[in-house]
């Protein structure tokens, strides 16, 4: 039985899929994206380890709640451990949950392609965080290209697995009405896109950033105004652009 490190556990959430969720945050990420604010969920060898069987129980406390909802499992980036979230999800599915993967698809390879499918296999929902479609500046943005997050969109809706599009709306980064639009056009081109939810950039992980003595990479860039969420909801949502 494999083991996994946790960075917390959230046992009534209501954002990060449908209905009330118990929602596992792992520790791990390979990227450092500039707005990150769970800089403490980088490192993979720290926090509290788990057993998939020790997890399952945590989760079974909660099992009247979840009914209409479900498990998610977030990060960090969960797909470092991905052997561990395929038998966790086996598991959880067999006890009668809704699984959902919430990721950014930065560790999609072609190469594993028979390992992903038996992932999408006990995953009832896919929360992909889709940063940037320009690839320089998804690079400038998180420290990596956005290949592998793009070709996993396009494995998941060819796995008719579906799929809730994140994007987080950084003013100066992320905002450019160019890349909204042809974001927009690429998120067309998937098949089982449920739903389409574009997220406010905020500070509230400054504090961490202190605390863990390292310098906040945005610091002083303020938050979308209404006016900007908006006009990137008619594009990525309404499709008017």
């Amino acid at each position: 039985m494999k083991t996994v490190y946790v960075h917390s556990f959230e046992s009534f959430g209501t954002v990060d899929g449908p209905g009330l969720r118990f929602v596992i945050f792992l520790q791990g990420c390979p990227m450092r994206c500039l707005y990150c604010h769970n800089p403490d969920t980088w490192q993979i060898n720290t926090g509290k380890s788990y057993t998939s069987d020790q997890i399952v129980k945590e989760v079974n406390k909660y099992r009247r709640y979840l009914k209409k909802g479900g498990v998610t499992v977030s990060g960090g980036e969960p797909l470092v451990q991905i052997d561990f979230v395929i038998e966790l999800f086996t598991k959880l599915q067999k006890e009668g949950y809704h699984t959902a993967l919430d990721t950014s698809g930065i560790t999609f390879s072609e190469a594993q392609k028979e390992k992903f499918a038996a992932l999408l296999a006990v995953t009832n929902l896919v929360l992909l965080d889709l940063k940037q479609i320009d690839n320089a500046k998804h690079k400038l943005l998180t420290g990596h290209e956005n290949t592998a997050p793009l070709k996993f969109a396009q494995y998941v809706s060819a796995s008719k697995t579906p799929l809730w599009i994140r994007h987080v709306l950084v003013p100066g980064y992320t905002d450019n009405e160019e890349n909204l639009i042809a974001l927009a056009n690429f998120i067309k081109t998937l098949a089982t896109v449920e739903k389409v939810e574009v997220l406010p950039y905020h500070t509230l992980g400054v504090s961490k950033y202190k605390e863990m003595g390292i310098s906040y990479p945005l610091d002083g860039v303020n938050e979308p105004s209404q006016d900007s969420v908006k006009r990137a909801e008619e594009i990525l949502i309404e499709g008017k652009y």
